[in-house]
């Protein structure tokens, strides 16, 4: 295949010219493109995933949807496909997109999601059939006829490189045969005791889809670091798995396995590239896909290539810790896909759009033709501009600044009416269309331009007066530039004639339209009325009939006016002036409100008259509060507050609606990246809510906080008292690790462990007996830090370690002579993966771990097959130590017998959607 040159390589069609698309990168998503690719060209695969229902769970946050969507998308789209869905429902943020993760972790991770929701659908043992295998480890003794064996499922498998040449001899490897004599004999038993044996791993069967991860990577201890292992490690287009397979395994049907998929890294531990080379049909070519490109392999390219080892002339790279140059090949396979030749046809069974579910492609497919629509739509903009049409009736509707308002929610009854229209049409056909919207004759609507004025406001300017004008030309003569072009409707009743007569807006008898408001101190609200026309010598006072008319009230209502001229600027009118010398002019908004004595008022009315009403719209501010322990659904609510509150107006307000002591609330800041609640606020009666709400406020430097947004606590005691304690969060321990009780106490800032105990008592009702006997001790990482004695000070309790209380086993409290205590873990598959509660854990010499782990099951109260899930190891504190896995027969005492070594229990964190550190990925 002749190289591409970049301009050729940019212009690519991947469609056009195999047949099939790429997937696009978000930033390092490469490896998941990768693992995407070669399982959608596992069409049993794809075919099984199509089967899982999702029609009642159609949604983002529901996985096996995305990745229907996404295989649909590849099946059917002419252009590369985003993975974003996908990620965002697997609960990944920006921080996990943009960093290299396992594959051969996020694909386990992958299957065990699925088959969850496979289980009770026709799909159920869809993935088990095609990806798991059978492995027996065994100890058989040479010398009488005895065996302790296991079978266990396996996924896929993971074959060492370092020291291996080619695939068959990491398999060789892999169930290479470890004598067990001398000292390291086995126990047999008291029928046969210390016996000659050998120990290894065989497989029963082999899965139809063999997935081969190479281990690359491995911890130099030289450098300090984990380094990749860029050797040459050849493997076959076919082999025979048959060697690898117990005496005893089914062999009717060969075992012969044919190469479908070679995924690639290209690079070392920090950066690099995946890419994969993937066959997708029984006798086809090799296809590379390189993230949205799509292109057609040779096997010298798929095979030779990415064996790794030396260039073939000499060319490397320099090596970062020798100084020296390499010429080893840093683009090696790191995982084989394999299909076993007897099944192909089924693996490779044929999917068509009558296998996709139907909800699915109709959605998919609507979605597309909207695309379409919209990108139609963008072209042709130049040809239409958008009319938003004020109208009396939606300025009735608006309750603040000026006559509209844009930032409503669609359908809100205040909002504008937007037209899209040609730009060429006329301004009378415009008129045409609105009068028609309305139900009016075309005679009674008059459009008023509307102008953005030099103080901010946007006001009616004047009539639009030639209906043979374009819109366009309309705007661009009589309107600001900005768009859409607003327009305000003036509707006029006709006269008794049955004829409209308009009023004059130029000229020596000129009219000036104004626009009125009315405050209403009573229910605190700001409304819209209508218009008026008046005459520029008339006095202020003549508004007098018009208004009393308009809002029905007896002759002799007295009122004030006020003339609304920017947010920050009400002026109170002079009623005996006149219009010409108050300075109005059309489209001034001027608001009037009914005088009331103080009876009528009450004593509830914040707002008196209508300058402080719009002070407190200039400073109004939506703040959503949100319970720190969220209680339930409608715990969260939304309140419209004054920038200018001090700390105790707001917290009456929060008090008022949660209708509890204001004095017991205290608040927190959220913080703009994670939405955590920051340091609680303290209260301060010199500061008001927008100094709390900004960055700077705080001695705790709250920077990052949303301003519009605060957490809630609702205390047990008044913020003054609270504030001379110190809250201590600490899990009660009653029955080993397995159950815990959450407690909350307050205690004294000059207190210590002792008051913790009180309270802990007092909160979980325990009695004196057991309070005899109880540990405290602190957790960090899910590891034991400390034990605490009873006159620990708790000031010297960290906020971020979590703190335990226990009984103290009684092995513990009766230990006997050789007996010591060790520190103990959970895991999930490496020690760096913390999770759960660690413990302390009595060691006995010479006590064999079979009997060992009966105390390990009483100690942590796991039980049952839960506790036969759990593998034991000896883990040192060293960063990438490996653990030493323990057998029944082993001594723990002789493994553990230095400070440094921890015990670890390695089973899987059933919380593992919780991204403790950055280096764990996960499936929400």
């Amino acid at each position: 295949m002749s190289m591409m040159t970049e301009l050729t390589y940019s212009s690519y069609n991947s469609k056009k010219e195999t047949g099939m698309v790429g997937l696009r990168n978000q930033g390092a998503t490469c490896y998941l493109n990768s693992l995407l690719q070669s399982l959608f060209f596992t069409n049993a695969f794809r075919k099984a995933v199509y089967q899982i229902p999702t029609e009642d769970e159609a949604n983002k946050k529901n996985s096996a949807w995305t990745l229907q969507r996404l295989f649909y998308s590849l099946q059917t789209c002419e252009t590369p496909v985003s993975t974003s869905e996908l990620t965002e429902s697997f609960g990944w943020k920006s921080r996990v997109i943009f960093e290299q993760q396992d594959v051969q972790e996020l694909s386990r991770l992958l299957m065990e999601k699925l088959e969850v929701q496979m289980k009770g659908t026709p799909a159920e043992l869809a993935l088990p059939n095609l990806f798991v295998g059978k492995a027996k480890t065994y100890i058989s003794c040479i010398n009488v006829d005895y065996e302790s064996s296991r079978i266990e499922d396996f996924w896929d498998i993971q074959l060492s490189v370092k020291g291996n040449k080619t695939l068959d001899d990491s398999f060789k490897s892999y169930i290479n045969v470890e004598i067990m004599d001398g000292e390291n004999k086995y126990d047999a038993g008291s029928s046969h005791g210390l016996q000659d044996a050998r120990k290894g791993v065989i497989f029963e069967s082999f899965p139809p889809v063999l997935h081969l991860h190479l281990q690359r990577y491995e911890y130099d201890f030289n450098r300090d670091a984990m380094m990749k292992i860029n050797d040459r490690h050849e493997f076959p287009e076919e082999f025979d798995a048959s060697p690898y397979l117990s005496a005893d395994a089914d062999r009717s049907e060969p075992w012969e396995y044919k190469l479908f998929g070679v995924l690639v890294h290209s690079g070392d531990l920090n950066a690099g590239h995946y890419y994969a080379f993937l066959r997708p049909t029984k006798d086809g070519h090799f296809y590379k896909f390189d993230d949205d490109k799509v292109i057609r392999a040779t096997n010298k390219e798929t095979l030779e290539e990415n064996f790794g080892g030396e260039y073939a002339n000499g060319a490397g790279m320099r090596q970062p810790y020798t100084r020296n140059y390499s010429t080893k090949r840093s683009m090696n396979a790191y995982m084989l896909v394999y299909i076993r030749k007897s099944r192909i046809d089924d693996v490779l069974v044929n999917v068509g759009n009558e296998d996709v579910p139907a909800h699915l492609a109709k959605q998919v497919d609507e979605e597309r033709s909207e695309a379409i629509r919209r990108k139609k739509e963008r072209e042709e903009q130049h040809l239409y501009m958008n009319i938003a049409v004020v109208s009396d009736d939606s300025f009735r509707e608006h309750h603040g600044f000026d006559l509209m308002s844009t930032d409503l929610d669609p359908g809100d009854p205040a909002l504008p009416t937007t037209y899209r229209v040609r730009r060429t049409m006329k301004v009378g056909e415009f008129t045409q269309l609105v009068a028609e919207d309305k139900g009016l004759d075309v005679e009674r609507v008059r459009l008023w331009a509307m102008v953005n004025r030099q103080n901010k406001t946007v006001r009616p300017d004047q009539p639009l007066r030639d209906p043979e004008d374009t819109v366009e030309t309309a705007a661009f003569k009589l309107s600001s530039r900005a768009a859409p072009f607003k327009v305000y409707a003036e509707v006029r009743e006709p006269g008794s004639d049955g004829k409209v007569v308009w009023p004059e807006t130029q000229g020596p008898n000129a009219s000036v339209l104004v626009i009125l408001k009315h405050f209403d101190p009573v229910t605190q609200t700001l409304s819209g009325v209508g218009h008026v026309f008046v005459k520029k010598q008339s006095k202020v006072s003549e508004l007098a009939g018009p208004i009393l008319q308009m809002m029905n009230w007896p002759a002799g209502t007295s009122f004030s006016l006020y003339e609304e001229i920017k947010p920050s600027m009400i002026d109170q009118l002079k009623p005996k002036q006149t219009f010409q010398a108050s300075e109005i002019q059309d489209g001034d908004i001027i608001c009037f409100q009914r005088t009331q004595s103080e009876s009528e008022l009450g004593p509830n009315v914040l707002y008196k008259d209508a300058r402080q009403y719009y002070d407190y719209l200039l400073n109004r501010v939506m703040i959503k509060f949100a319970p720190v322990k969220p209680e339930s659904d409608d715990s969260t609510f939304t309140l419209a507050l004054s920038r200018k509150m001090s700390y105790d107006q707001f917290s009456a307000k929060v008090g008022e609606y949660l209708k509890v002591d204001p004095t017991h609330l205290r608040f927190a800041p959220v913080a703009t990246t994670t939405g955590n609640p920051k340091p609680f606020i303290r209260r301060n009666v010199a500061h008001n809510l927008s100094q709390i709400l900004t960055t700077q406020y705080s001695a705790y430097g709250n920077s990052g906080q949303r301003n519009d947004a605060l957490y809630y606590e609702i205390l047990e005691t008044s913020l003054s008292e609270y504030e001379t304690k110190k809250l201590i969060k600490i899990t009660w321990l009653p029955e080993g690790i397995i159950k815990e009780q959450p407690f909350e106490l307050l205690v004294p800032k000059q207190g210590n462990v002792t008051d913790i105990l009180q309270g802990l008592q007092q909160k979980a009702n325990l009695d004196n007996e057991v309070m005899q006997n109880v540990r405290v001790f602190e957790a960090h990482y899910s590891k034991m830090q400390k034990e605490l004695t009873d006159k620990f000070g708790v000031a010297g309790i960290m906020d971020t370690i979590s703190l335990y209380a226990e009984p103290i086993p009684e092995d513990e409290q009766n230990m006997k002579e050789g007996d010591f205590r060790i520190n103990a873990f959970n895991f999930d598959k490496e020690p760096n993966r913390e999770h759960g509660i660690p413990f302390k854990f009595v060691v006995k010499p010479g006590e064999k771990f079979i009997d060992t782990k009966e105390r390990l099951s009483k100690r942590t109260g796991i039980r049952g097959k839960q506790f036969e899930k759990i593998k034991f190891a000896v883990v040192s504190r060293a960063m990438y130590s490996n653990p030493t896995y323990l057998e029944d027969d082993d001594i723990l005492s002789e493994l553990v017998g230095d400070s440094d070594s921890q015990l670890g229990l390695n089973h899987v964190n059933k919380n593992r959607n919780f991204l403790s550190k950055s280096d764990n990925i996960f499936i929400r």
